[in-house]
């Protein structure tokens, strides 16, 4: 399966977006770096609160802002919804090629964000410095794209290597 092929599938944006969530993500864009970008990003989820695209505004929102615990949240809330309407089990680590299989058949560019998404949370968890956790995310991504599409296994040698030149049992890991 090529996770970098778009040219027949729909992508998360498309999805029809309500008039007022959409005017108040556009009202977020203008106010960002202001606390007031977040309560129109929240109003905006109140509006759309399984619009996709609402809450990767809210994830970039909080990823940018240095509130990572925030920013996982969103990000295992993309994947519940985005699994939910893939079929995928609730949890990613029963994540295997027949599902991914059966998934694609059923929307391969929702199938493409929820793995996104997984690679998303694996990367806040490395800022977290919560190493593990993110390595088991980077592992099973990693078993599912053989072509390493989407660079979880780079991202899962980097972290590696870094541990191997590093005593400390607990590391930060500043990722962009």
């Amino acid at each position: 399966m090529d996770l970098l092929d778009f040219s027949d599938c729909k992508l998360y944006f498309e999805d029809a977006l309500p008039a007022e969530a959409e005017r108040l993500i556009a009202q977020a864009a203008s106010e960002y770096g202001e606390p007031a970008a977040e309560l129109s990003l929240l109003r905006a989820h109140m509006h759309a609160p399984e619009n996709l695209s609402v809450l990767v505004g809210i994830y970039r929102y909080y990823f940018y802002q240095h509130r990572l615990e925030d920013a996982l949240i969103v990000a295992e809330r993309a994947m519940q919804l985005s699994g939910r309407h893939l079929g995928l089990p609730t949890d990613w680590n029963q994540l295997d090629e027949t599902r991914l299989g059966s998934a694609a058949a059923n929307s391969f560019g929702l199938l493409r964000f929820y793995l996104l998404a997984l690679k998303a949370a694996s990367v806040v968890l490395l800022r977290l410095g919560r190493i593990a956790a993110s390595r088991a995310r980077l592992i099973k991504l990693a078993s599912l794209d053989s072509r390493d599409q989407l660079g979880a296994a780079k991202l899962l040698e980097v972290v590696d290597e870094f541990q191997q030149q590093t005593d400390e049992p607990e590391l930060t890991l500043a990722v962009a």
